[in-house]
């Protein structure tokens, strides 16, 4: 048997690969990016059809076209991929598929790099639709497998639900002997079934629901699910907070207790569930996110007319948001079971690490744009709208540049909602080159359509940087590995009606302020700067810059643009040479022009 150790991401992608997956769609979002980008760098034999899609709906609806046609495909997205994606998912719950389907969202408790603490379990509640939760690297290795089954049997999408700490924990995965291949038959007409009209959704509707009335009854006998330990008190637990709990109870000493393993939230294993509580009189239910498992107990206890009292975040004896912890647990854990908890080992005084606020990298043209537009802006009423990716992080001081920031392309249409309640400032719109095509250009639509007075500021850098540099429309490559044409920005707005379209290198920086100044004073309409630079990962210039002895010590250099690499040395500024990418930035603020080209990069 093949032994690899594998982060959680590369074990579900090893899984779908020796499940038959025909094809693999999906949109980067951490902590999901690395399944699909494994399964391309596995696919060497290009025998499996990846790509990056333009937004996750877009991915479901390719993974849903390629299923109907008999194909095993599989769909990756973070949970707030899964807001875009559940259009066609809720009716694709309804419409079922032929081959088999898996959709991976990976949840981000904390959240560490998300808007939102979303659990994916309640929404395969919402949407009646199986859902897997693996409590290791390993286990979403086998879940992969046991989900694309399900779905084939069942003609349903099923969705696997790793989080963070599953998705990037690295652990010894053993592969399957029996890997599997899967030849799709081909699309088989019928209207009835892959047309989704009204009457349809109602037998299908029915059909779901008898579905699901036999999924808690098996799910109850799944291997996934399972009682452990004795007594009278018992703890239910899910997902990474499982191994949480078992690593707990081995530090407090293996007390007596039942413990009930979740695999499967929904349908929930109402049987096996019933049978855990039988002469349990208490049952602490630990799991991340919302309380679903807890709710499912309750609901169980007050079917079956049992008085077990379930004690969760509903209680207030699990925390209701962020991450579990083995300490926390192992604290609920002691409370609940009447254990004296002993204070943790001291370790010895360790000096606190100093804090590390994210920031634009060193040489980043995002900084360049932000500070192009402050210019251009100054002694205006303005409100800068901003977007998802690296230019977040333009709301950071001394910029201060982004004062709103909803979600994937909101900052154009959130901008045309401002430019309504206050006519009299200038709203900007910022979006990214990839954002832009994810979930931007409805919004440019919009604003000309209703005439609305905005600038629009796509900031170009040529990838989509803040997951790891994947490729998009507009770079011209795909994750198949083909050079296709790139969709050109400017030709998009100029189709949508933008009505003037500008572009600027931003590291021109008069010139671009000066860009910006002239889309302020031709009011009216929606009018767009494209600055373009590449990302600075991706391209380093040749050489960077130094402080020369003009300098005066005013320090505008740190205090106008915030990079990095310019620091306080001696109480005058210094350029570290390790950091700077010779952008030359800093030497285009400097009033005394004290900075300048210094040495060749290595």
């Amino acid at each position: 048997m093949e032994t690899e150790f594998l982060m959680g991401n590369e074990a579900i992608a090893c899984g779908a690969i020796h499940s038959g997956v025909n094809v693999v769609c999906g949109y980067p979002g951490t902590p999901s990016t690395e399944i699909l980008e494994t399964v391309a760098a596995r696919n060497t034999e290009k025998e499996i059809y990846v790509e990056w899609s333009v937004n996750e709906k877009a991915a479901l609806e390719v993974a849903a076209g390629a299923a109907y046609a008999g194909a095993y495909s599989m769909v990756t997205m973070k949970q707030v991929g899964l807001n875009v994606a559940s259009d066609p998912l809720m009716s694709l719950a309804y419409v079922g598929i032929e081959g088999a389907m898996v959709v991976v969202v990976a949840d981000d408790p904390g959240p560490i790099s998300s808007q939102t603490e979303q659990d994916t379990r309640t929404f395969a509640m919402y949407s009646k639709l199986p859902v897997f939760d693996p409590s290791t690297p390993h286990e979403a290795y086998e879940m992969v497998h046991d989900a694309f089954e399900l779905s084939h049997r069942y003609k349903t999408p099923v969705l696997l639900r790793p989080t963070t700490r599953i998705c990037h924990a690295c652990a010894s995965i053993s592969f399957r002997e029996n890997i599997k291949s899967n030849a799709p038959a081909g699309f088989v007409k019928d209207t009835m079934r892959w047309v989704i009209f009204p009457k349809t959704s109602f037998l299908n509707h029915k059909r779901v629901e008898a579905r699901n009335a036999e999924l808690r009854h098996i799910f109850s006998e799944y291997d996934g699910n399972f009682v452990s330990g004795s007594g009278t008190l018992g703890i239910a637990a899910s997902g990474v907070s499982y191994a949480y709990t078992k690593e707990a109870l081995r530090q407090l000493g293996d007390p007596e207790v039942k413990l009930l393993k979740v695999s499967t939230p929904f349908p929930f294993p109402d049987e096996l569930a019933a049978g855990f509580m039988d002469g349990l009189e208490r049952v602490l239910v630990i799991e991340e996110l919302d309380p679903v498992i807890e709710r499912a107990l309750c609901f169980v206890c007050g079917k079956r007319g049992t008085d077990t009292k379930i004690l969760g975040k509903d209680s207030g004896d699990i925390a209701p948001a962020g991450e579990n912890t083995v300490e926390s647990i192992m604290s609920a854990a002691a409370r609940f079971l009447g254990i004296k908890k002993e204070p943790p080992a001291k370790i010895n005084d360790m000096p606190e690490l100093p804090v590390r606020p994210p920031v634009l990298c060193a040489g980043c043209p995002h900084r360049a744009s932000f500070y192009a537009v402050k210019k251009a802006a100054e002694g205006r009423k303005a409100v800068f709208s901003g977007d998802i990716g690296c230019y977040t992080l333009g709301n950071a001081a001394p910029l201060d540049m982004t004062d709103t920031c909803l979600c994937m392309g909101a900052g154009i249409t959130v901008a045309q909602g401002l430019h309504r309640a206050e006519p009299d400032a200038v709203n900007f719109a910022f979006v990214g080159d990839s954002t832009f095509f994810a979930s931007g250009i409805t919004g440019v639509v919009n604003a000309v359509y209703n005439q609305t007075d905005i600038i629009l500021v796509v900031l170009d850098n040529s990838t989509t940087a803040m997951t790891g540099h994947q490729p998009h429309p507009g770079t011209g490559r795909t994750m198949m590995g083909d050079i296709v044409e790139k969709v050109d920005i400017h030709k998009l707005l100029e189709a949508c009606g933008v009505r003037r379209i500008e572009e600027a290198d931003p590291f021109e920086l008069s010139r671009a302020a000066d860009t910006v100044k002239s889309l302020i004073d031709d009011e009216g309409g929606v009018r767009a700067v494209i600055f373009k630079a590449p990302c600075i990962a991706l391209f380093k210039p040749d050489k960077t810059f130094k402080v020369t002895d003009s300098c005066i010590g005013c320090t505008s250099c740190i205090t106008e643009i915030g990079c990095p690499a310019v620091v306080l040395r001696d109480g005058m500024p210094y350029i570290e040479p390790s950091l700077c990418y010779g952008c030359g930035l800093c030497a285009s603020v400097c009033p005394v022009f004290a900075i300048e080209g210094g040495d060749e990069c290595g």
